[in-house]
């Protein structure tokens, strides 16, 4: 199985209700100041902070010295909120996103900028709250957080009535995610979704990504409550002037494989996200080759190097 080459630990900070887990690797557990700015690594949907562990692994020696790397499972993720009570929450609203990561920030960097890394969802998360709270950042990386195709007024009331079927299904358990009967099988889900992550990394994720339950069924920690479809539309007109309003240095990095395409299948395309992000005042693109959207996973190494000369910069 994978070995990781920098242990982590775990801490639970309270956040809005809500007992945070965080993984931080280096750093001291007094939380001692470093003339280095944290790196905050926030997840994407249906993932877990140790998803970043490779990529931390494939840090340097002088990169990683004295520099705190925090990353936390969004609420609803990993071992965030998934206690009974949380797993009762049947909406997760993205604005929350935001202030978990302000109250996370300002637990872990009260009156400091830090580097922010955000994967998928949570590079949108990171592209959202680099624009309202611009202060706070000090060097932004974007890993394929392509953000949404733009909506219309008129898809409001279906999409309303999406929401509430959608709480219906859930409420009936039509949602629950598949478990599985040992962490052989989620390695193998996870591999099957990924075919470039290799069963050694696939068997070490499986065990942070999925936990046995009272019965021995390994489950995924992800609510299934974020398998509703949100009932609010993406509004590209609000989302760029968020945009427009980040001040710190942005490295958009995507995958060589086309995401985009096979998601949207036209409805969205990464020539219409370029275009999106000129409204950011400095941002740059870059590709990282031979990866697919988990591109953490696919290519740790050639993409800690490309954050590292980045954050130097």
């Amino acid at each position: 199985m994978y070995k990781e080459t920098r242990l982590f630990r775990s801490e639970f900070v309270p956040v809005r209700g809500l007992d945070y887990h965080v993984q931080i690797w280096n750093g001291q557990p007094d939380s001692t100041p470093s003339a280095l700015p944290p790196l905050v690594l926030v997840h994407g949907w249906m993932d877990v902070a140790a998803s970043y562990q490779f990529m931390v692994d494939a840090f340097s020696d002088a990169f990683a010295a004295g520099r705190s790397i925090i990353a936390p499972d969004w609420r609803g993720f990993g071992q965030t909120g998934l206690t009974p009570a949380g797993y009762r929450a049947d909406s997760y609203w993205f604005a929350d996103y935001l202030a978990d990561l302000d109250f996370v920030l300002d637990h872990y960097a009260p009156g400091q900028a830090v580097d922010l890394v955000g994967h998928s969802m949570g590079g949108n998360v990171a592209m959202l709250y680099g624009g309202v709270r611009p202060a706070r950042i000090r060097r932004l990386v974007n890993l394929e957080g392509f953000g949404m195709p733009a909506s219309r007024p008129s898809q409001a009331p279906g999409r309303l009535a999406q929401w509430m079927d959608g709480l219906k299904s859930l409420e009936k358990g039509e949602m629950a995610l598949k478990s599985y009967d040992d962490q052989a099988g989620v390695a193998r889900r996870l591999m099957k979704t990924n075919p470039r992550l290799t069963p050694d990394k696939a068997h070490w994720l499986a065990g942070h990504w999925a936990r046995p339950d009272a019965s021995g069924q390994w489950r995924i920690l992800g609510n299934p409550a974020h398998k509703i479809p949100s009932a609010q539309l993406y509004r590209v007109d609000e989302v760029q002037e968020i945009h427009q309003r980040i001040s710190a240095p942005v490295l958009a990095v995507e995958a060589s494989d086309d995401s985009m395409g096979l998601w949207w299948k036209g409805k969205y395309s990464l020539a219409e996200y370029h275009e999106r992000l000129k409204q950011v005042p400095d941002a740059r693109v870059a590709v990282i080759q031979d990866a697919g959207h988990m591109l953490h996973h696919d290519q740790p190494g050639p993409l800690a190097r490309l954050i590292e000369d980045f954050l130097n910069g």
